[in-house]
């Protein structure tokens, strides 16, 4: 069990302290949970979870492959057909939820510096994370006694009733760049909704998952209603989305991987996917916005968040050539106030790239950036140290035709656009095969109703970026993906209705 921190940590020593209580004490869990047990893989082969920012070795955890996939969907199979979760009445799921976030709350210090060490992001952003992961473990929980079914109109030599059923075993493949936050978004609907749920973290950011499955078995989720796989996309998650007896699959990641993960469906029992993949944002700034400086500095913020590791970072900022000059030298004064520093640090804004590969990734890209022609304004070096650090990088002078104007870095690095009507605008940032959000600034309502209408995205941000709450479903179109996450909305996509209609005599 992992240790309790005896006081609140708000400085830099005072995370240094925990950090090595945790790390030196042996009290992170890396085994795999399957089962209602915590357990080494059936191979015995284990990963490395390294630090990014120190590019030391945390721990070695359990690597598990189709051996551990199979134990843990017949064990899910049978808790879901045993019925003691899938048929407990929805007031009572809603009670143990409730329980687990209050777990969660109890112990999200412990829970961000997880994520933090694992990752790279700063513990500042990991306590927002956690707070976003209890509020939807909350909203699911409390949602799932106030859905009703429906009873359909007729005549009276019948009653119709259409009723919602959960849809059986779930398996959840989440990203690294949110770990926890991501995991709630999926397990909640799923086990509020009463289905046997299996996590596949990755392999970048397993910590967190594995301290929440101690949590969950404390909360009382019974025995293979929820388990814990870490491991590798190529093993143990193509074991689960190629497993005919998993009805769902949830994922968060790449593109290219969400239409693998497509196929396995297809190759098994065409089992339900959902997916939110990649994205490629606009950011549009008309010349009539107001407050630039306060724009500005959203706008850097909009890429920079979580070392630009972010499914809806604003990597493409489409700014009125009218204001861009004045308007970019702004933007490079809020990137400077934005650097990365020790993620242990409460006041960094930025931390470590998640590896070595991601930083090798996004430094590619830059050079990139640089032989096509792209005006390089700030940044683009990689920082010197042990840890995989860069800092804020802004381009300008993109065109749609260059490669960092057109795919997906992951990383921090901003690419500039200038346009001269709103046609142009809206027209450029259509230009992509991904649809996950964008967002637009200007006072002028008529536009904004304009172009919210005609932008191709699953979620559209209005003088602000990335706002929202557990109301708001989050999700996209076209190469972005199907699914969503977050609201009311994500339980129907973990159930199943059902048609009954039942003869009368008159």
């Amino acid at each position: 069990m992992s240790a309790t921190p005896t006081a609140i940590p708000t400085t830099k020593a005072d995370w240094q302290a925990l950090a090595e209580e945790l790390t030196q004490g042996q009290a992170l869990e890396t085994r795999a949970y399957i089962d209602d047990a915590f357990v080494a893989a059936a191979s015995g082969d284990t990963f490395e979870s390294r630090n990014p920012a120190t590019n030391e070795i945390l721990a070695q955890v359990a690597s598990c492959d189709a051996a551990d996939a199979e134990l843990a969907v017949t064990s899910a199979r049978a808790a879901f057909a045993e019925g003691e979760w899938s048929r407990l009445a929805p007031g009572k799921r809603k009670k143990v939820l409730l329980r687990l976030a209050d777990l969660m709350e109890a112990n999200k210090h412990e829970l961000a510096l997880l994520d933090t060490l694992d990752m790279g992001k700063p513990v500042s952003s990991s306590l927002g994370d956690m707070a976003g992961a209890i509020a939807c473990i909350r909203y699911q929980a409390e949602c799932i006694d106030k859905l009703y079914g429906e009873v359909a109109p007729t005549g009276e030599d019948a009653l119709a009733l259409v009723l919602r059923e959960p849809i059986g075993v779930v398996a959840a493949i989440v990203p690294w760049n949110f770990p926890l936050m991501m995991t709630a978004w999926k397990i909640a609907p799923a086990l509020a909704a009463g289905n046997s749920v299996i996590l596949k973290p990755s392999e970048k950011s397993p910590l967190s998952a594995l301290r929440l499955a101690q949590l969950a078995k404390e909360a009382g989720i019974p025995r293979g209603v929820f388990q814990v796989l870490p491991g590798f996309g190529h093993t143990v998650g193509k074991a689960l989305a190629l497993s005919m007896e998993v009805d769902c699959l949830a994922f968060t990641g790449s593109t290219a991987v969400g239409k693998q993960l497509m196929q396995y469906a297809g190759q098994s029992n065409l089992k339900r996917v959902y997916l939110e993949c990649g994205g490629k944002s606009p950011n549009i700034v008309f010349a009539d916005c107001k407050e630039l400086d306060k724009v500005a500095s959203h706008a850097a913020a909009a890429i920079f968040h979580n070392q630009g590791e972010v499914c809806i970072a604003g990597a493409r900022l489409l700014v009125e050539n009218a204001i861009r000059e004045e308007f970019v030298e702004k933007v490079l004064a809020a990137a400077e106030t934005m650097q990365p520093g020790d993620p242990l640090d409460p006041e960094s804004f930025m931390g470590a790239m998640v590896d070595e590969t991601q930083h090798r990734r996004v430094l590619d890209y830059i050079r990139q950036g640089v032989e096509e022609g792209a005006r390089l304004r700030t940044g683009g070096q990689a920082i010197d140290g042990p840890g995989y650090f860069i800092p804020p990088t802004v381009f300008d002078g993109v065109t749609p035709q260059m490669t960092i104007g057109r795919e997906e870095i992951f990383g921090p690095v901003l690419a500039v656009f200038g346009f001269d009507s709103e046609e142009e605008a809206v027209a450029m940032a259509n230009d992509t095969p991904y649809g996950l959000a964008a967002g637009l600034w200007s006072q002028d309502i008529d536009r904004i109703m304009r172009v919210t209408g005609r932008l191709q995205s699953g979620q559209v941000f209005v003088n602000n970026w990335a706002g929202g709450d557990q109301t708001m479903p989050f999700g996209g179109v076209k190469q972005s993906g199907n699914g969503r996450d977050k609201s009311h909305h994500s339980l129907e996509e973990y159930s199943s209705l059902k048609s009954v209609w039942m003869a009368l005599e008159t």
